[in-house]
């Protein structure tokens, strides 16, 4: 029996299609990555009295402040909403990354630096 190729054990001889499969696929996650950082998420707190717009690159991109919300006897409320509306816009990409990206992994939760 002579063996043409391939691996021991049987395993096909296919990795050239296995490479080219592999690297469209890393070009096609590296497009959503791009893609991705071009989105932009918006979240509020407070009842709308702050918003805050993230970016998919998770920079704050604006924060928004409704007046009547600006109590000079209770700063720690507004600090609050802040604090809250910028963990609610990053969680809120966090969730977008994780869906771009999950039609690669198969859902394999794989850490991507995103």
């Amino acid at each position: 029996m002579s063996r043409r190729g391939g691996f021991p054990g049987g395993m096909p001889g296919n990795m050239n299609n296995l490479m080219k499969q592999a690297q469209r696929m890393q070009r096609q996650m590296e497009e959503a990555q791009k893609e991705l950082e071009t989105k932009e998420v918006e979240a509020s707190a407070g009842g709308g009295a702050v918003t805050v717009k993230v970016s998919g690159k998770k920079e704050v991109v604006s924060v928004k402040i409704d007046p009547d919300a600006v109590d000079p006897d209770d700063v720690e409320m507004l600090e609050d909403m802040i604090v809250a509306a910028v963990n609610e816009a990053m969680r809120k990409m966090d969730e977008e990354a994780q869906s771009s990206m999950s039609k690669f992994t198969g859902g394999l939760g794989g850490g991507f630096g995103i």
